[in-house]
């Protein structure tokens, strides 16, 4: 990536999307983009994410984190939400913690008015956000960031059924090991992901990975998708329980007619 002559003179907001951009661009949304370890279970599990890292502080002390149980949401007729994509190439690698796929530029959804380009998927399994407690076998997120740097995530339930044939081409290139990004052969159609009836719930949430900032826009599609039972276990068998436990709503409301 090339560095523009000017970047130093411009103002702190300026330089701050730069480096914002440059954050979600790696793909660090997943992984949480920082040094001190963190994992899923024992001393680096959830519980303890907070005690890891002074940038970690969120994950115990915020009060609008995420993933949550999603009940008695507030009944509201939410406007729907616009989905622009495009096809993309499959930029894939596996974190660590997750496998994510690096979204091709040029792909975006309008939520109320503002605009959100998409810049990544990624993979939970189980899923991260409940249902009245109840899990599905896996969740999706879509990751999506607006010309403020402000984030918007579609979750997308994926339940045991029939093959997922939209994502074959990724699940054919899983990287069973962690992985720089690598384009491989194929593409991928984020609209042929999602279920035909979007209708959603929505609340402000968090990042569900360290640092676990908030002001996350959620938006969590009510109706599943299928994966067959291979394909879930062909996750599974690379990237285990990687789901962060549901948090308390500190009394925010989950709308969206339930």
């Amino acid at each position: 990536m090339r560095f523009g002559k000017g970047l130093v003179s411009r103002s702190p907001v300026v330089l701050l999307l730069f480096v914002l951009s440059l954050f979600f661009c790696t793909g660090s949304f997943a992984a949480g983009g920082h040094n001190a370890h963190w994992g899923y279970e024992g001393e680096e599990g959830p519980e303890h994410w907070a005690g890891i890292s002074e940038e970690y502080k969120a994950c115990s002390s915020g009060k609008s984190q995420s993933p949550v149980d999603i009940k008695d949401a507030a009944g509201a007729d939410l406007k729907a939400i616009t989905f622009n994509y495009k096809s993309s190439r499959i930029n894939i690698l596996n974190n660590g913690h997750t496998v994510q796929v690096n979204y091709d530029e040029g792909s975006s959804i309008e939520v109320d008015g503002v605009k959100y380009d998409l810049l990544q998927f990624h993979f939970h399994g189980p899923s991260e956000h409940t249902v009245k407690g109840e899990f599905s076998d896996m969740e999706m997120h879509l990751v999506h960031r607006d010309k403020d740097g402000n984030l918007a995530v579609v979750g997308v339930m994926m339940e045991v059924g029939t093959e997922n044939e939209a994502l074959s081409g990724v699940w054919a290139n899983l990287p069973e090991e962690k992985s720089d990004a690598m384009t491989v052969k194929g593409a991928v159609e984020a609209e042929k992901l999602l279920p035909k009836d979007r209708s959603y719930y929505t609340y402000s949430g968090s990042l569900t990975t360290p640092p676990c900032t908030e002001g996350v826009k959620w938006l969590v599609l009510k109706n599943p998708v299928q994966l067959s039972g291979e394909q879930i276990e062909a996750f599974a068998g690379i990237i285990e329980d990687n789901n962060r436990p549901v948090q308390p709503l500190h009394g925010r409301k989950v709308t969206g007619k339930q």
